[in-house]
């Protein structure tokens, strides 16, 4: 006889294990694409090489992601079918249509505008190739737009009602534009950003680091840090208000994420604090140890110096999330963000002194190798912010209405098992592959040797704009690092 309790473990062990590995690849899409819009756009105005070498060796990599992506997104699409069969038919109604939305308005038009994106140079006006660029990245944002609306409505289920079964749509907008969608998709969008830029500034540090093509790879690094003296504070702005919202309409989620078991007075007593660190104790609804600042979660959650925080006390313990994983998740989110945000201001630092060129950053190896480094952080600021944002939700799979022991498909332990090995295997080959082919573009560098007029012969070039006034240079002579 299955284990119930068991059976609902595997299948969300499944799910976490293949959103775990497909979210490593959209947001780097998404960011990369809008880097190279950028990049390509940049050439475009200044008839500068340099530019067009830049968009020609991070587009390698895009597409190396985004097949890596497609391949996982079609096992995730596979698993809600496989592991969550009852809860894929009763969400149908709203949840199905929104994943249509997402295949037509979004893939469809991604797909077909890559191609231009990829085979066009040369094919098509160099204008023409740029406008392909921007629906790729466009097609690539409303994508991402129509999956968070599907998983912010787990989250805030607004604009439906459950009958016989079923979600029925009462209001399409409520529905769409739900509570936790308003602050969920522009933090994921805002994170799609920070990890494309801080990809292009890892690979571009390293490329400096190692002293091949510096004068090149210095333009793409100080464009994608500058970038994140704006991105990096404004995503520790938006994620403040997401926090907020889940207070709002969640609090146990966030009871959670702060390992808030007792309920904040207004009176300034003991337990008005914000948990740096603590180990949580379920069974007895409190932490076994743990080390607060006083006033800072009322501070946080409210933005006054006391208020009332409802801690998980207020909660049946069957309606009580797990602690130990959203508490550290989100502590790990955070940290990662906020040394982001310094490795950014570093940077702007350094460029306000004139130490941001490729023999002043020579001479300050370990601020390379920071950068390097910290090509990691936003991918592991979107893994355990994704953990904390789906494991806080438990035990609701749809958040009030259904539990997620209501929408596991009645399977087998042992079948869980196959799928799991299965899905595991598949997406640790497709991960091998892409750091295969990642290091593999890297290594080899930017293709200098070939002439632009390959791809774009003179008649074309001659309805781009002149060189910039100010290159001291013929065009598309690069001078000597």
């Amino acid at each position: 006889m299955t284990d119930p309790t068991l059976m609902v473990d595997m299948a969300r062990l499944d799910f976490a294990w293949i959103t775990t590995m497909h979210i490593l690849y959209p947001p780097l899409t998404i960011g990369l694409a809008v880097f190279l819009f950028f990049t390509e756009l940049r050439w475009l105005k200044t008839r500068d090489e340099d530019w067009y070498r830049l968009t020609r060796f991070f587009e390698k990599l895009f597409i190396i992601n985004f097949g890596a992506g497609v391949a996982t997104g079609v096992t995730m699409e596979m698993a809600f079918g496989i592991l969550f069969g009852p809860f894929s038919q009763a969400a149908g109604p709203f949840f199905g249509n929104i994943l249509g939305y997402e295949t037509i308005t979004a893939f469809m038009y991604e797909a077909g505008f890559i191609g231009l994106m990829i085979f066009g140079w040369g094919k098509i006006s160099p204008k023409m190739h740029l406008f392909a660029t921007f629906n790729v990245a466009f097609a690539a944002i409303l994508s991402a737009f129509w999956i968070l609306v599907a998983n912010s409505w787990m989250q805030t289920p607004t604009g439906v009602h459950l009958d016989k079964g079923l979600f029925l749509v009462d209001d399409w907008t409520a529905a769409i534009f739900n509570p936790n969608a308003l602050t969920g998709f522009p933090h994921m969008l805002v994170a799609s950003f920070e990890i494309g830029l801080f990809f292009v500034a890892g690979v571009s540090a390293w490329m400096v680091y190692k002293n091949r093509h510096g004068t090149l790879f210095l333009r793409s690094l100080t464009a994608s840090l500058m970038a994140l003296v704006i991105v990096a504070p404004l995503q520790i702005t938006i994620g403040d208000s997401l926090g907020r919202s889940v207070a709002q309409h969640d609090p146990a989620a966030l009871a959670a994420m702060e390992g808030h078991w007792h309920t904040y007075l207004p009176d300034g007593s003991p337990n008005t604090r914000w948990n740096v660190v603590a180990w949580p104790d379920a069974a007895q609804g409190t932490n076994t140890f743990q080390i607060g600042i006083p006033h800072v979660l009322s501070l946080l959650e409210d933005h006054q110096w006391t208020s009332v925080v409802p801690g998980l006390d207020q909660f049946a313990p069957a309606d009580r999330p797990p602690v130990l994983v959203p508490f550290y998740s989100f502590r790990i989110m955070v940290a990662a963000g906020f040394a982001l945000f310094f490795i950014a201001f570093w940077a702007l630092i350094l460029k306000l002194r004139g130490q941001f060129s490729v023999a002043g950053l020579q001479q300050r190896p370990w601020f390379l190798r920071l950068v390097v480094l910290s090509a990691l952080l936003p991918f592991i600021a979107i893994w355990t912010g994704w953990w904390t944002r789906e494991v806080a939700r438990q035990p609701w799979l749809v958040h009030g209405l259904m539990r997620t022991s209501e929408g596991v498909s009645q399977m087998s332990i042992p079948a869980e098992i196959v799928w799991f090995v299965g899905f595991l295997f598949f997406d640790l080959v497709v991960w091998a592959g892409t750091w295969y082919f990642f290091s593999k573009v890297v290594r080899k560098g930017p293709d200098l040797d070939a002439p632009l007029s390959q791809a774009y012969p003179p008649d074309r070039l001659g309805s781009l704009p002149t060189p910039d006034s100010t290159a001291e240079r013929p065009p598309f002579i690069r001078p000597s690092a």
